[in-house]
Formats: C-alpha cells, structure tokens, sequence
C-alpha cells in the first residue's frame, strides 16, 4: 500500500556519525542481522494453526483470534499493560517506534515462522484508552490463480496492457489486494517483464516465474512513497503497483507513470467503479479537475469494484461480487464532460467491451450457486433490478448521450 500518513518517517539522530565508513558499517549491519525470537511469535503461530484470519491483542483481554470471520479468544488469562508492553515493543524498529510516539500508531510487516514456513502479517500498532494494542493480518503464503477466484473473464484482458492504469476499488477487507496479487502472478506466469511494487507493506510475496520482481516497502526499502516512485522511473520497470491512492502526490505519480508507458495497478476506497471518479477528484482542489479528468479518460484502462461474499458453495469460503468498468469510447466521453451520473448506465450497456454492474454480478453468482439469495439482495445497489433480472427480464438503459 502507498504510505498512511503522507509524513516522512522521523529523521535519524543529529549527532549520529555520518562519515562514509560509519554510514557503511551501519548499512551492512542492519542488511546482514539475523531476526530474533520473538515472546509475541507464540501467539501469532496459535493464530496460524488456528487458520485464523486476524489477531487482536488488547490489555485486559485474553489474545482473540478471528476464524471463519468469528472472534474467538485463546484458551489464556488477559494480558495485562506489563506483558503487553513486553510483548509489543520489541517489534517495532527505531523507526517504527519514532513514528509510533509522535502519531500513536505504526504500520509495518512482521514474519514468523510456524513449523519450517515462514507466515508474514500485515501489523497495525495501536494506542487506545493510553494503553497499546495490536491488530494483526495474516497474508497468505499462498497467491491464488485469479481464474480460480471466481472473477469475471474481462479481468483476464485487463492483465495484457502494455501502459494505462488499472484500479480496484472496494473497502477494507474486499479482497482488493488478492486481486491485484493475482493478476500480476499470471502475467509473471506468461510474459517476460519488469514487476516493481512499492507496498506499505509487502503483503504477497510473489516467486518470479518469467518476471522479473522486486518489491520494496515503505520504511523499510525506501524512506517514503514519493521518494520510490522518483527512483522507479529510473529501475526500468513495464508494470507499477503503487499500492492505495489515497492522496494527490500517490495520484499524480501513478497516473504520469502510466502516461509515459508503464502499466499501472492501484487500489482505492470506493464502493463502485462509477463513483471512483469521483473520489478521485476528491483528492484535489476544483480548479485541477478538469486536467485530472482529462487524464484518467485517456490512461485508465478499468476499474473494478469489488465486495466479498459469503459463498454457500462447499469448500469454497469467500466469492467476489464485481463491478467491471472499462474506457471504452462512451465512458472516456462522460468522464470527459462530467456526467459521471450516467456511468452506471454506460456499464451496464457496455457487455462487449467487458463491463458489467453489480446486478449482473449477483446475478451470475446465484445462477452459478455460489451464493444464496438473500445474500444476494443483502449487498444489491439496485434490488428492484436485481429481482427483474432473476426473472429474465432486461431492462434497457437510457439514452446516455
């Protein structure tokens, strides 16, 4: 993910010694020390046999694991703040713990290993009531084949663009991550390219195949976003994947990537492709909205939303509902002139050049049985459309321009 704050990390000690041996020797410790042990790596192996999704930790309370999206606390007595401050400092480095005093939080990864494989989590150190606290993802090893994701076939086209800009919109925990882990592991699979990827932090850890890779994360790579994007222009990559677009300096450097030819993936906070137009303008101030307009119609090639469902299909937990547009010419002409109103209209004509809308979605996924009806409705924008085209009933568009 691009970075949280939008601040620098904290700057290193005044008085430390900077001459060239001591910055050398301090470079070549910090590349070549060996990770400890851990206290707290017993609780994150319990989350892991657990096959439990998220850890939380919180003074006065037991360690509580979520498993099948259910929490549930370990068979153990509350950690009190003495434990708690045992268990949770040493995992933060000098950084880490600069940014957690100034801003009472600090996101970073951390590993563990469990039974000779090494587990990642995805970290969020927190403070609450004055007391401090963990949450905990944990990142599967494990990077699943997107064609087996249940997502629609247009994502597949989406994978073999040469330049533009790809996005996947949805809240936390929709699976956008997956997705986009996904999709660069089949091109790793089929073309022989140059992957970079700045993560804050590194969730998938992808196994070049006919791609090259590397990964660098925020804090620890590379001092910030800003600074990763000014060398990325100069490590001669064909695919970006900038992480979360959450301001205007993660915005701009992403869409001039794709401008002078890479192909670009992000992800944003959206609830539909439609209304990721909008969220995006909301990132700058009026007077820019035209030019931004201007670039995403001509360097966006889609953008998907995304929500998970529960799946009633067995052995199957979890499908995606999607949401696909594309920049066809219809599309790039309404985000050119502001109608993004129409939009949802546009996706839902738009079959051929691979769209579709969240009823289509649905609707496939009830008539696949993956997923129940009223689980269906539960999530359905529009229910009234939804209940029409389970009945067979195709309710045209609108004039739309």
């Amino acid at each position: 993910m691009a970075h949280k704050s939008g601040k620098a990390a904290p700057q290193a000690s005044r008085h430390a010694d900077n001459s060239a041996e001591a910055v050398a020797a301090r470079l070549k410790a910090s590349l070549l020390k060996e990770k400890k042990e851990l206290e707290v790596d017993k609780i994150f192996r319990a989350l892991v046999k657990l096959e439990g999704s998220d850890l939380h930790l919180k003074v006065g309370q037991p360690p509580i694991v979520r498993v099948g999206g259910d929490l549930k606390p370990l068979n153990r007595g509350p950690i009190d703040m003495e434990e708690m401050v045992r268990l949770l400092i040493p995992m933060m480095d000098e950084r880490n713990l600069l940014i957690f005093e100034e801003e009472g939080g600090a996101d970073f990864s951390h590993t563990c290993d469990v039974d000779g494989t090494r587990w990642r989590f995805r970290v969020n150190m927190l403070k609450s009531l004055g007391n401090i606290g963990l949450v905990a993802r944990r990142i599967s090893n494990w990077i699943p084949d997107f064609r087996g994701l249940f997502l629609p076939d247009s994502i597949e086209a989406l994978c073999h663009y040469d330049q533009g800009m790809v996005l996947l919109a949805g809240v936390t925990g929709s699976g956008k991550s997956t997705t986009i882990g996904s999709m660069l592991n089949y091109i790793n699979s089929i073309y022989r390219k140059h992957i970079l990827t700045l993560e804050d932090p590194i969730e998938f850890l992808f196994t070049e195949d006919k791609c090259l890779i590397n990964q660098r994360e925020m804090g620890q790579d590379v001092k910030d976003f800003s600074i990763g994007m000014k060398h990325a222009v100069r490590e001669d990559p064909d695919i970006i994947l900038v992480g979360e677009l959450r301001d205007e300096e993660t915005f701009m450097t992403a869409i001039h990537a794709a401008e002078t030819g890479h192909l670009v993936f992000g992800t944003i906070h959206a609830a539909s492709a439609s209304t990721t137009i909008g969220r995006i303008l909301d990132l700058f101030p009026e007077e820019m909205h035209n030019a931004i307009r201007s670039a995403i119609a001509f360097n966006m090639k889609g953008i998907v939303a995304q929500k998970l469902l529960r799946s009633i299909k067995p052995g199957v937990s979890r499908v995606p509902t999607c949401e696909v547009m594309t920049f066809n010419p219809t599309v790039r002409k309404l985000v050119l002139e502001g109608k993004d109103e129409k939009l949802p209209d546009a996706i839902r004509i738009g079959a051929e050049d691979g769209m579709q809308d969240f009823t289509m979605s649905l609707k496939k996924l009830i008539d696949d049985e993956l997923i129940d009806r009223p689980t269906a409705f539960a999530v359905a924008p529009n229910k009234d459309a939804l209940k029409m085209a389970l009945k067979g009933i195709d309710v045209k568009a609108p004039g739309i321009l």
